[in-house]
């Protein structure tokens, strides 16, 4: 399945930092904003699936960027607010919020919430590209499949070379199974004319050396003594 990819918007660097951390070790990929121009640069460089943002920020507010965001086609929205009053909640939810929450929150009703408008817009989102991204979570990373990059869960992309990414497809396509060198060869489409099975070897050592929580223990590329390798999907480190 693929990991949705969330992005906090906020001024406040304690907040982004607690509710990326919480929302990491629950399996989600999430980036940081301090504003619309941070989450504008993010998202044409990666898809967004459901944006936090907080309503009052110095400059461009949150619900100027909700509504931003609601033009641009199916992405979650949860707005966020020190302010108790109902006006603030009713604008948010007219520009196209999915859901509202008050300061401070329970980190575990977020998670909650969070879950419930991904699965809300997940109909809309099978649909159309437009923030959406195809990733699936590999280990500690997440592996963008539609722009071929590779990410950890901050946020943080880790450089990929080509014949890399196309051994990870390969796992990401045939979950839970073993491959043979020869296969993932073949399924990895290397057209390098000095590659030969035991190389297969000495790349998965480098990408363990980025997927993998430890590399020495791995988890998500599992050897398979005298068969092969396997991915294990849903693996968690």
């Amino acid at each position: 399945m693929g990991a949705a990819h969330i992005v906090v918007v906020d001024d406040e660097p304690d907040l982004r930092n607690l509710v990326q951390t919480y929302l990491t070790k629950h399996g989600m990929a999430v980036s940081t904003a301090s504003g619309g121009a941070e989450l504008r640069a993010l998202m044409a460089e990666r898809p967004v699936d459901l944006a936090i943002l907080d309503v009052n920020m110095p400059g461009e507010d949150g619900i100027t960027i909700a509504h931003e965001l609601r033009r641009r086609g199916s992405i979650g929205i949860i707005m966020l607010t020190a302010n108790s009053d109902t006006v603030d909640r009713i604008v948010g939810l007219e520009v196209g919020a999915d859901d509202y929450m008050t300061k401070p929150f329970d980190p575990r009703e977020l998670l909650a919430r969070v879950r419930t408008v991904l699965r809300r817009i997940a109909p809309e989102t099978v649909a159309t590209s437009a923030t959406m991204g195809r990733e699936v979570r590999i280990g500690q990373c997440h592996l963008n499949l539609d722009s071929r990059r590779l990410y950890q869960a901050d946020g943080t992309e880790l450089p990929l070379t080509a014949m890399e990414f196309d051994l990870l497809q390969a796992f990401v396509r045939h979950p839970n199974r073993v491959l043979t060198r020869d296969q993932l060869l073949d399924l990895a489409h290397s057209k390098e004319g000095d590659v030969f099975d035991r190389s297969i070897d000495t790349r998965i050592v480098r990408l363990r050396q980025k997927v993998e929580a430890d590399p020495r223990r791995p988890q998500a590329i599992k050897t398979m003594r005298g068969a092969g390798y396997m991915f294990v999907s849903g693996s968690a480190d």
